[in-house]
This record gives structure tokens, sequence and C-alpha cells, in this order.
């Protein structure tokens, strides 16, 4: 059975050429409406490769290092290679996305691409959001870059890296303004290692209490710090990831309600809808028939 234990190693998505411009280190994606690719869903993976996605609109989460985002409306969201992934909703999108690898950026060119700040990502953030101004200055330069790329010559490259090196120095100037406030302080580590603690315990430890146990900390400190700096209970961080495995289980395995319920460390199926129920608003046997039916 595939687990999400964090020892395990996570498949790795490489950066595959499509038919209209077949460069293996750049490509433009565009989803009008489209549902996230099955292979993926639910499903924890690293990239090889920059991702910089424009959402135009979307109305599901995503998880980078297993901190959840819900997708917003003309919001830009960025990822590079060793973040772990995964896409948790099944609904339709609509937005335009950049991904380039290492070797692109390492071309000479290209080569102070890489010190931007939108690239090296000192905050660990992933989010930009826009002003109508930046929106219409993104769109503006993605139009310009998927033209080049369908173009390919002995100019394309030259010409994706000069709108590209536009669309990233803009993009980095957001990012300093939006993360100027943001540094890495004792609150924002302590988060950082109650999301690791989870990640590897979530199955046998249920209770903020034993998470501040490993922590060397008191309950209430944890619940403080991680309400103040994530905006969420403590609590619910746990549940958001017992959630999403059963999701993940749901879905890619045929496993019965009793197997997953007992697997996820819960002593009774009855226990176990309750909880994913009161968590996301349906029954584990409903949503599986929901996504399957979507893929069906």
């Amino acid at each position: 059975m595939q687990t999400l234990h964090p020892n395990q190693q996570l498949p790795v998505y490489t950066l595959e050429p499509d038919e209209i411009a077949g460069n293996k280190n750049f490509r433009v994606y565009h989803f009008e409406g489209t549902l996230p690719n099955k292979s993926e869903l639910l499903i924890p993976h690293r990239k090889d490769h920059y991702l910089i996605v424009l959402i135009r609109q979307a109305d599901s989460r995503q998880w980078i290092d297993m901190t959840p985002y819900t997708l917003k409306n003309n919001t830009v969201y960025f990822s590079g290679p060793g973040h772990i992934i995964v896409k948790e909703g099944f609904k339709q999108l609509w937005s335009t996305g950049i991904a380039f690898t290492n070797e692109f950026l390492s071309l000479q060119e290209n080569a102070s691409l890489s010190k931007l700040p939108i690239i090296e990502n000192p905050h660990d953030g992933h989010e930009l959001a826009l002003t109508e101004a930046d929106l219409n200055f993104v769109e503006d330069i993605l139009v310009k870059i998927n033209a080049e790329y369908q173009k390919p010559g002995e100019w394309q490259q030259r010409m994706l890296t000069a709108h590209l090196t536009v669309l990233l120095t803009y993009l980095s100037r957001l990012y300093s303004e939006q993360y100027k406030e943001r540094n890495h302080s004792a609150e924002k580590l302590l988060l950082k290692g109650f999301l690791t603690k989870i990640n590897e315990c979530y199955r046998e430890l249920r209770e903020v209490g034993d998470y501040a146990s490993l922590l060397n900390i008191s309950s209430g400190h944890l619940s403080e710090v991680v309400k103040i700096q994530s905006g969420k209970p403590a609590i619910k961080h746990i549940h958001e990831r017992l959630v999403l495995e059963a999701q993940r289980l749901l879905f890619h395995t045929g496993h019965s309600l009793k197997e997953i319920a007992f697997d996820l460390g819960f002593s009774d199926t009855s226990y176990f809808n309750r909880f994913f129920k009161r968590e996301t608003g349906v029954t584990p046997a409903v949503y599986r028939a929901n996504i399957r039916e979507m893929y069906h």
C-alpha cells in the first residue's frame, strides 16, 4: 500500500516536452476548465523544475511542503524543485503556467535569474496577491511568452528569456513587498516543526498535547503560536492531514472503508465516517463515488 510517510521515496515528475515546441527545459501550460491530472491528484510528489502559475479561477486546494493553500482567483502560485506538492481538489481549473528547469536557468544569459527572490524564495512563500494593475501586467507578459513559445526558431530562446526575465523580475518585486515583514522567527520555525511532526506521526498522534511533548513545549504555547502564525487552531492541522490521506486512499485504492479506517488509526468505521463527514461535509462513501464519477 502506498502511504505518505516522509521517509518514503516520493515520485519526481520531470518536465515533459509538448508537441508544439518540444522544449525539454521550458513549457507553457494552459488549463481552460480542465480537471487535474488523475495520476497526480492526491499523490505527494516533487517536480524537477520551477513552476509559476496564474490561477484565474479555481475552487480547490493544493499542499506545498504539507501546508495547504486554498487557491484564490487572479493569484500567482509558485514552487521549485524539491518542494512536496499535493493537488487535493478535483474541480475545474482555469490557469496559465510557466515551467522551466535549472538547466534553463543555468544558460549563460539566464544566470542572473537564479538569484531573483521569486526563485531563491528565502521566506518559503508560495502565493502572490495581484492588484488589477499587476494582473494586467502579468497577463500581458504571459501572452507574449505564449506567442514566442509557439514559434520555434533561432530567436525563440532569446525572446523567451527576455520575456521571462521581465515576468520574474516583476514577480520578485511583488515577492519582496509582500514578504518583507516575514522572517524565520522562532514562532515561524515552531509552526514548520509542528507541521513536519504531523506529517510523520498523524496516524498515531491525534492530540495537540502529543505534538507539544515531541517539541518539548507546553500545549498552550504550541496552540497559541500555531493559531497566530497560521490562522487556524493546531488541532485543525492534524485533522486536515488525516483527511488528505483518507481522500488519497479512497481515490487511489480499492480498500474498504473498514480497511482505510484501520490504516488511519480509527477504532471503528463509524467513528471514521463521522470524522470524515464533519471535516468535509460528505461521507467517505459519497466522496469516493463523486470523485470516481468525475474521472470515469
